[in-house]
């Protein structure tokens, strides 16, 4: 395995990152506030108006650092990297495949596998710690709704096309989501949830949610590099311009992992409360710069955590997982495994 890095998140309105030797500084009003040795690192991801030095920008491409810039609410704005690495006979396979609906369904049906399945362990854990608590109406609807992913994922194992397999997706997500907001225990309106909403995310939930996938999304499309794939061309989202459709597939495994457990154990935990979250003009929800900065070290935090990964046998930090299974992918698609095993949360 290869040593677990570390990303920087900068926060700060108006920082200035700059080189100084190996180093990365960064000065808030002409004053140092930190500083970092870039070989600890493998990106830099700058939310709002930070500005990244011509001198750094060079340097971290030459170290194989990505930067990465955000909008202050997490949407991705560009991306600096270095010279594409990778093996071209690995991409021009993994061209192939995506052009190909037989091999690509294939690929599919395994990520999304994983990804009902990671659901369904997310409404298990919540029947398991709250379902004495809950009105047996509740329960009863999380039990269904646990049992329906289970039979949805039994259902992704059968033949079809990609299309069908995207909607098995969608019904999965329905389902999922129909029952979400159950597993939020704080009192009261402030954390409602009453489906995915986006762009802008209209609660609180959505919110967070929408935050924490932009980390990850971005944590997949680096992993992905690392290994040699091009994170543009995907199999289960279509191609688009600037979007990273095979990043989003990976992410869709961890998901439920990284963004929807993250997001219930901070509000359940009242790490998050009402007053951290602002109503935009156009009635957006959007983070305070206090919270963000909580979700970030949360997010951190996790990705240090433990868990065996059933199908290497092996116990790897949560924030290694995008990593081993972008390496499942490339082996996939060489030929030395005959199916992309997905990861599988317990």
């Amino acid at each position: 395995m290869r040593r677990q890095l570390n990303s920087l998140y900068i926060t700060t309105e108006g920082a200035w990152l700059k080189k100084e030797g190996a180093n990365i500084v960064m000065q808030v009003e002409g004053k140092e506030r930190a500083r970092l040795p870039i070989h600890m690192l493998e990106s830099l991801v700058c939310f709002g108006r930070v500005l990244v030095s011509p001198p750094l920008m060079g340097f971290c491409a030459e170290q194989g650092v990505t930067i990465t810039h955000l909008s202050p609410n997490g949407k991705f704005l560009a991306r600096i990297e270095g010279p594409v690495s990778g093996n071209v006979l690995l991409r021009r396979t993994q061209y192939r495949v995506s052009d190909n609906e037989a091999s690509c369904s294939s690929l599919v049906s395994s990520l999304l596998i994983g990804k009902v399945h990671n659901q369904r362990a997310v409404l298990a854990r919540g029947i398991r710690d709250y379902g004495s608590k809950m009105p047996p109406h509740d329960r009863q609807r999380l039990e269904a709704a646990r049992d329906r992913l289970s039979r949805i994922a039994r259902n992704l194992l059968q033949p079809a096309t990609t299309n069908e397999l995207r909607g098995l997706e969608g019904e999965a997500a329905q389902v999922y989501f129909s029952v979400f907001n159950l597993l939020v225990r704080q009192e009261g309106d402030a954390f409602e949830f009453k489906g995915r909403n986006r762009r802008p995310p209209r609660d609180r939930i959505n919110a967070l949610l929408s935050f924490l996938y932009t980390l990850l999304t971005h944590d997949c499309r680096s992993a992905l590099e690392s290994v040699g794939l091009d994170p543009a061309v995907g199999f289960l989202h279509r191609d688009r311009p600037g979007r990273p459709s095979l990043a989003l597939d990976l992410a869709e495994e961890f998901r439920p992992l990284l963004g929807d457990r993250l997001a219930l154990s901070l509000i359940n935990r009242r790490q998050l409360r009402e007053k951290d979250f602002n109503i935009t003009e156009s009635n957006g929800v959007v983070m305070t710069d206090d919270a963000r900065k909580l979700v970030l070290t949360a997010y951190q935090e996790r990705k240090r955590e433990e868990l065996l990964h059933t199908f290497i046998d092996e116990k790897a930090p949560i924030g290694m997982l995008p990593i081993l299974q972008s390496q499942l992918i490339a082996r996939h698609l060489r030929g030395d495994l005959d199916a992309y095993p997905p990861f599988l949360w317990k």
